[in-house]
């Protein structure tokens, strides 16, 4: 294992590795504002966990329903790298709103066009990917990528933890400090990365949304679309991982070491997990990131206290990294190049809405019966997302070695 790592690594063009410091800095500076914005929208603005549950899956949904249109103009225009530096600029310029926003409305607006920006770069970003990586190495790009902006992900709320403690807990100074991560990675893109020259024998897409390119996509990629929204549907916001820590009674101070926690089991898995996935079949990684989800939902649900939080967060973490980069690099491989874009966009469009339902009925849930019967809930869409992947398995699996 450690020689393939080795041998994917000196494959990679430079290029990935930039992209996956953009990814990076931009999910420093989003975790360490979304690590405390669950427990500052219901303990200082006094919002419900329905409340909660809405706003994240509103926010992830209208990333996903944006991530449709800039992918499709990506095809469209032939280029990737101009809508992706568009989406991290938008992101960096709205930051400054999370600590000036003096109500949940304003927070609301806030998440909403922070969601816009990310929706804005991320199928142009992920078709960037996917031209530039090598086929052989395609899911160790991805894998790569997920790694570092995973990485991120735990630096966030490690930042947040330690300016909460170094502040009394105020808040409005950590999310004034997350503006600066957020502002690199832009300028990282804008600068760093080169786009590489468009195939000389593909043609842009003339209208990557009509019926004609949505056949073109094929019935193995919209199989793979159809996994990921059963995959997506079985699982919620993380969110709720931060609310069920405080639930059990951890410290405000510590509630962001949840997300650290899951980050760092999912930055350790994901780049084997892709580059694992390159040499064997996809779906039984795949198969095997339900499993784990299956256990943390059990954990969660009927062990609250810490070992049972500390053992549940590290599974989902570890279905995280079995999962999320192998889904992406499962489009790039079913997908034409020249609708890539628009393959990651469909793709995102549809786990988002997913994203949406599930972090809804995981809210009301919580408010009916409580964290307990939101989790074992969960439990239930992961059987069911188990035995669908099951199911179109062989598909999957013979696109993969073709």
């Amino acid at each position: 294992m450690t020689i393939t790592s080795n041998a994917a690594r000196r494959g990679l063009p430079r290029a990935i590795w930039v992209l996956g410091f953009v990814s990076m800095l931009m999910d420093i500076s989003s975790e360490m504002i979304h690590a405390l914005l669950p427990v500052y929208l219901v303990t200082v603005l006094g919002a419900s966990t329905l409340a909660v549950g809405f706003i994240e899956g509103i926010a992830e949904a209208t990333a996903s329903i944006t991530k449709i249109f800039s992918g499709a103009l990506s095809d469209w225009l032939g280029r990737r790298k101009l809508l992706a530096t568009l989406g991290y600029g938008l992101a960096a310029a709205t930051k400054p709103l999370f600590p000036l926003a003096p109500n949940v409305g304003w927070l609301v607006a806030a998440r909403f066009i922070d969601r816009v920006g990310k929706g804005i770069r991320g199928a142009p970003r992920d078709a960037l990917i996917a031209d530039i990586s090598p086929a052989g190495l395609r899911g160790a790009s991805f894998g790569l990528r997920q790694s570092l902006d995973t990485i991120g992900a735990f630096i966030g709320p490690l930042a947040a933890i330690g300016l909460m403690w170094w502040t009394s807990d105020h808040f409005a100074t950590v999310f004034w400090l997350a503006v600066l991560p957020a502002f690199l990675s832009f300028g990282l893109i804008a600068f760093a990365v080169s786009e590489p020259e468009p195939d000389a024998n593909r043609e842009p897409a003339k209208n990557p949304l009509n019926t004609a390119a949505l056949r073109q996509l094929g019935p193995v990629y919209w199989r793979v679309v159809a996994v990921g929204v059963v995959f997506t549907l079985a699982r919620f916001s993380e969110a709720f991982l931060i609310l069920r820590a405080q639930n059990i009674g951890l410290n405000a101070m510590w509630v962001p070491a949840v997300l650290v926690l899951m980050n760092v089991t999912y930055a350790l898995s994901a780049y084997p997990a892709g580059v694992l996935s390159d040499r064997i079949n996809r779906t039984a990684l795949l198969a095997l990131g339900l499993v784990c989800l299956a256990g943390a939902d059990l954990a969660l649900a009927l062990l609250p206290n810490l070992h049972g939080l500390a053992f549940g967060v590290v599974l989902w973490g570890l279905h995280m990294g079995l999962t999320q980069g192998l889904l992406s690099a499962l489009v790039a491989d079913t997908a034409p190049s020249a609708l890539r874009g628009t393959a990651f966009g469909y793709f995102n469009l549809f786990t988002g809405l997913a994203m949406l339902a599930a972090s809804v009925i995981a809210g009301a849930l919580w408010d009916a019966f409580g964290p307990a019967g939101t989790f074992l809930a969960g439990l239930g869409f992961v059987l069911t997302a188990l035995a669908g992947l099951l199911a179109v398995g062989n598909g999957l699996a013979m696109e993969n070695k073709s």
